[in-house]
């Protein structure tokens, strides 16, 4: 404990952030009212959705944030697995497979949101209904997708990496 007090004096926390990245992962709304699945895998995807957001607006920033928030996901990933039973031998797998889901999804969201909404919509789509159908629900939610990234513009990185990270309420 003390070792890591020494060695991250001065370092600001990505604790709070990710912390409001998972409350922002899991509002009502889109469950409830837009019908994203809430299911494990529709929690993972919403979390992903909105870690893609916050490390979209720090680009360019202090990298060492990002990728210690990075880090923290795959960590509270890792943590998840185990309390839900997952055996250690299985979980360095699972992560791993929930790696490549993660950067596909930061990807391809990289890759659209700047296409705007009908781009965003196909992508979240294919992620969160794999099986078909959802097209209403993933038009909402890319719209909240474009909105949160206009939000988070208005949003000062540093203010946003000390913790004071705002995301929009979904609309129902």
């Amino acid at each position: 404990m003390i070792f890591k007090q020494l060695f991250s004096k001065g370092r600001i926390s990505e604790r709070p952030v990710y912390e409001a990245i998972v409350a922002a992962a899991r509002h009502p709304i889109p469950y409830r009212e837009w019908g994203i699945p809430d299911t494990i895998d529709g929690r993972f995807d919403m979390a992903v959705l909105h870690l893609f957001l916050v490390l979209d607006r720090l680009k360019g920033e202090d990298e060492s944030f990002r990728q210690a928030l990075t880090d923290t996901f795959f960590g509270d990933m890792d943590r998840s697995l185990r309390e839900s039973g997952v055996g250690d031998l299985s979980v360095g797998k699972k992560v791993r497979k929930m790696a490549e889901a993660c950067y596909g999804r930061l990807k391809a969201y990289d890759q659209a949101l700047p296409a705007g909404v009908d781009s965003v919509a196909q992508i979240v789509t294919r992620n969160f209904f794999p099986d078909g159908g959802g097209e209403e629900a993933a038009r909402k939610l890319a719209q909240y997708m474009i909105e949160c990234r206009q939000h988070l513009l208005g949003q000062m990185p540093a203010v946003i990496m000390a913790g004071n990270l705002r995301f929009p309420e979904p609309v129902p």
